[in-house]
């Protein structure tokens, strides 16, 4: 046993001395190829700060560039302060205001904007910040509303061919028509001393209530019906109180007090194989769905479902639930600066702020944009006629008397049943599977029947 002890300890020996070695050798090799990556990476890294360098670089480049032809452009085109007559088709759109922050919902001013932008008339920053430029529109259309005579004061550089560089930059269905300089103080709203509207409707709202509206492109107005409908209107001129025209307005409220000057609805036309007519109406100002709401309370009366004294009752401090008109067809036609146009229009300075040089223009385009729309809308979707469906709902006598029962819910799930309608089939289908409208709607077409 003796005799093999020394030759296995050797054996022993030379097989841990052969795996150390193996160890070391690996050691080196991973140590060689650790030592080639430094380099790599480090001229990895250092490419990557490179190109951040480079690209910071030329930000700061750009941006002194466009600060030196800021600079350029206030020295050659300094600001001045003017007013911009407008007109566009509001379809699609979410009304006149711009809502910074929210780009989702897309307005007349975001479009704007963004042209004085490109075309170089304003300053980038001047874009967020729009008390930069004293921005000030004369009135805010709703969601859907057109206009043929909007006007906005601004601070804008008088570059060659402004008009047309903003138009440019904007979509066909809103444009620039006219331009004037006006004084330093001057506030579109603020100085703004009446505004007229139209509203374009078939005549089919003035049918008789058992009349079939399937062919509601067929029904013609009689010529004794219209004198009636205007009479109605007239009695909406003077000084009223119309808090129940309007939402949130309590009768104590001294702005729900209007003065109208003139609202009357003019001859029928045919367009597109159905009849139409236009309202139109004047006033100082108005409130929110004010003119739907007058036009909505006066079909309900031709109709037949109240006495046309709801409309003296309104005024007083009853609540009185008064329809409301679909939107499609109403129209801003023209904003008044009548004191203006009295104290500086004839100082050799400045122009009146009167525009029957662009006439042409502003009936060009609506032609063009705004009557086509409200005319093809109407006879593919039939707002109007979708809208009466929901008149014999409201129960005028009920909210007369002040009782607000299960009736009034009816109409308030009702009229955002049809809301929801025209945004578009799948909010209907969804909406319509509700167990709530399944229960109440039924009931609006029971009462119809009967």
């Amino acid at each position: 046993m003796l005799k093999f002890r020394p030759l296995s300890s050797a054996l022993l020996n030379h097989k841990l001395k052969s795996r150390i070695s193996g160890y070391l050798f690996k050691l080196r090799c991973t140590m060689s190829e650790a030592s080639n990556d430094v380099p790599e990476a480090k001229q990895m890294k250092r490419g990557h700060e490179e190109n951040e360098d480079s690209t910071e670089r030329l930000q700061n480049i750009k941006r002194i560039k466009a600060q030196e032809d800021n600079a350029e452009n206030e020295k050659k085109y300094p600001k001045k302060k003017v007013v911009l007559l407008m007109a566009y088709s509001g379809k699609g759109y979410y009304g006149m205001q711009r809502n910074v922050g929210t780009s989702e919902f897309r307005t007349i001013e975001d479009e704007l904007v963004a042209a004085l932008v490109k075309s170089g008339c304003i300053p980038e920053n001047h874009g967020d910040e729009m008390k930069k430029m004293s921005f000030q529109r004369c009135a805010r259309t709703d969601k859907g509303v057109s206009a043929a005579g909007q006007v906005v004061s601004l601070k804008l550089r008088l570059m060659d061919n402004v008009i047309e560089n903003i138009n440019e930059h904007l979509p066909p269905q809103i444009k620039v028509i006219g331009l004037k300089r006006v004084t330093q103080g001057f506030n579109a709203k603020n100085n703004c001393d009446a505004r007229t509207y139209s509203y374009m409707l078939p005549t089919v709202a003035f049918a008789p209530k058992d009349y079939d509206t399937a062919s509601a492109s067929a029904f013609r107005l009689d010529p004794e019906t219209l004198p009636k409908v205007n009479r109605l209107f007239s009695t909406y001129k003077g000084t009223h109180n119309f808090h129940n025209f309007t939402s949130q307005k309590a009768p104590s409220d001294p702005s729900a007090r209007r003065y109208i000057m003139e609202m009357s609805c003019g001859e029928p036309f045919v367009r597109g194989g159905s009849e139409f007519a236009v309202i139109t109406v004047r006033g100082q100002s108005f409130m929110l769905h004010q003119i739907r709401k007058m036009i909505g309370l006066v079909i309900a009366i031709m109709k037949g479902y109240v006495n046309e004294d709801v409309i003296e009752r309104s005024w007083g401090e009853e609540k009185v639930d008064v329809p409301k008109a679909p939107g499609l067809g109403l129209v801003l036609e023209r904003v008044h600066f009548d004191r203006y146009n009295k104290r500086f229009g004839g100082d050799g300075l400045h122009e009146c702020l009167e525009w029957d040089e662009d006439e042409e223009g502003i009936k060009a385009f609506k032609e063009a944009y705004i009557y086509p729309t409200i005319v093809e809308t109407e006879c593919q979707e039939g707002s109007m006629v979708s809208w009466m469906s929901t008149l014999p709902i409201h129960d005028f006598q009920n909210t007369i008397n002040g009782n607000r029962d299960e009736d009034q819910t009816q109409v308030l799930v009702v009229e955002t049943w049809y809301s929801l309608r025209k945004t578009g089939r799948k909010f209907y289908k969804l909406y319509n599977h509700c167990s709530f409208v399944s229960y109440f709607f039924p009931l609006g077409q029971r009462r119809r029947r009967e």
